[in-house]
Parts: C-alpha cells; sequence; structure tokens
C-alpha cells in the first residue's frame, strides 16, 4: 500500500509561505487596479492601498513585509470576505481594517517614494513638500 500524502518537509512552514504568497501575490497581480478602479470614490483608504501595493512590488522590499502587505492586499480583492463591499457604509471597513493594521505592522518600509507613486497612480496632487 502506498501513503499519497505529501512528504513531510513539504508540510513545512519553509514551503508554505512561499506558495501563499504567490497565490496572494497572483491575486493582488490580476485584481488589485480593477477592484480599485470599480470602488474608486467608495475606498476611503485607496491612497493607502496603492502605497502598499507599490511597496510590495518593490524589490527592496524585506520578503517578510511583501508577504504581510500581500495578504493584505489579496483580502481587499477578493470577493469573499467577512463584510461584503457593496454594503454601503460598511462594506470596506473590514478591508480597511485589515489593510491598516497590515501597515501599522511594516509601516517603515513604505517610504516615500512609494506614496508618490500611490499618489501619481490615483491622478492625485502632490503633497507639499517640507522645507
Amino acid at each position: 500500500m502506498t501513503d499519497k500524502s505529501p512528504p513531510v518537509e513539504l508540510d513545512s512552514p519553509k514551503f508554505a509561505l512561499p506558495a501563499v504568497m504567490a497565490r496572494n501575490e497572483k491575486a493582488v497581480r490580476d485584481g488589485f487596479w480593477k477592484k480599485l478602479a470599480k470602488f474608486a470614490g467608495r475606498v476611503p483608504f485607496a491612497e493607502e492601498a496603492a502605497a502598499a501595493w507599490f511597496c510590495a512590488r518593490d524589490p527592496k522590499t524585506p520578503m517578510r513585509v511583501k508577504a504581510t502587505l500581500l495578504a493584505a492586499l489579496a483580502y481587499f480583492v477578493l470577493p469573499t470576505d467577512m463584510i461584503p463591499d457593496f454594503i454601503t457604509g460598511l462594506g470596506f471597513t473590514d478591508d480597511a481594517t485589515v489593510l491598516m493594521a497590515a501597515i501599522g505592522l511594516v509601516s517603515t518600509h513604505l517610504t516615500p517614494e512609494h506614496r508618490k507613486a500611490a499618489r501619481t497612480a490615483l491622478h492625485l496632487p502632490p503633497l507639499d513638500e517640507k522645507p
């Protein structure tokens, strides 16, 4: 009789995190800008989400930071979440909470360049630079 279960080492977190990250990265890559455009006027955290997207795509961003941001952005993108997005006034509260928690954990890695790129992508005027 043969055992069809994966080898024990494949169950290791060493292999699980890259697989989850790859799945999250694909979901974010395929759906982030589409969803943001669809709900543009109703996503109060659009600038933060876009900055997180640019940070997650930055090759200089550490892997653990990318994993955190991709998980939060995937939660925003995926249609199944705790509060459906179409509910006016409440739909994005869970998405905002997840994203703000993730950004709070990795905020030192969100650079002015990520924030500037987010504002540019969202067609927002540049922030006044202070001397």
